[in-house]
């Protein structure tokens, strides 16, 4: 299961209008991120305009001055909420802790790092409300097409990627992108635990759900330094894989046939 944070306080600040939820929460793990948090956020900002939506940042044990950043950017007028977990608990747990304390219907998942780019958020909204129109819930994956990383980097997630591919057939080119979209009520039915987010697609699928890919831009990073290594990834990912695996095989979903009631 997902590590249950210890929270060192909970939602630092409440939309503006608790009356009127907006349509998108975008939530964005962070753990020492601090020159990135003004940047992103009016990458955001920009990006959303046309878009009633909040900024759910979820700080991860930061040791740096990410507390002090995120309290600057709501304190100029950016619609966010920042929760902060005490000690470190994993890029899953924080994306876990920002999703249930979301108040959209959407959920848009970003790194805090930069490299995703926030111009991309509309089209990919625009895929999964269309999906939605047609009768599926559908996570709506970003597709790294020219990715920005080092070399090693792409050496290992091309690896796992063709091993994950093989074993879970989850459809999807890029599990690793940080970019996705997908209703918040679907997140919440699947089963949590840590590493989870590198599984959203298969977990998806599992649930009955549906996953498409969308191409989407990469930026190298600029400002400061990865906090989740690709040792960490690697190794644990392959005990992950087996245990995702293990959960696609002992899931079943019953066909119903008739609704009756009054």
């Amino acid at each position: 299961m997902v590590p249950a944070p210890r929270a060192g306080s909970g939602p630092a600040a409440a939309a503006p209008d608790a009356a009127a939820p907006p349509k998108l929460s975008v939530v964005i793990p962070v753990r020492n991120e601090a020159p990135n948090i003004a940047p992103l956020v009016a990458e955001i900002e920009a990006a959303l305009a046309a878009v009633p939506h909040e900024i759910v940042y979820v700080d991860d044990g930061s040791t740096d001055a990410t507390p002090e950043a995120l309290r600057e950017a709501r304190a100029a007028g950016a619609p966010l909420r920042a929760i902060r977990h005490r000690d470190s608990c994993g890029q899953s747990a924080a994306i876990v802790t920002g999703v249930k304390a979301a108040r959209g219907t959407w959920i848009a998942t970003l790194d805090g790092d930069g490299q995703n780019d926030p111009a991309d958020i509309p089209r990919l909204l625009a895929r999964a409300e269309a999906e939605h129109a047609a009768g599926r819930r559908t996570l709506v994956a970003g597709h790294r097409v020219n990715r920005k990383d080092s070399g090693v980097k792409r050496y290992t997630s091309r690896i796992a990627n063709a091993v994950r591919s093989r074993l879970l057939r989850d459809a999807t080119p890029d599990t690793g992108c940080g970019l996705k979209v997908f209703p918040r009520d679907l997140f919440l039915e699947l089963p949590h635990f840590d590493h989870m987010h590198r599984y959203l697609p298969a977990l998806t699928l599992r649930q009955g759900g549906t996953v498409v890919s969308e191409p989407v831009n990469h930026r190298p990073r600029v400002r400061g330094t990865s906090n989740y290594g690709t040792l960490d990834r690697l190794l644990v990912g392959l005990f992950d894989l087996v245990g995702v695996a293990w959960l696609q095989r002992r899931g079943r979903r019953p066909a119903i046939e008739r609704d009756e009631g009054p």
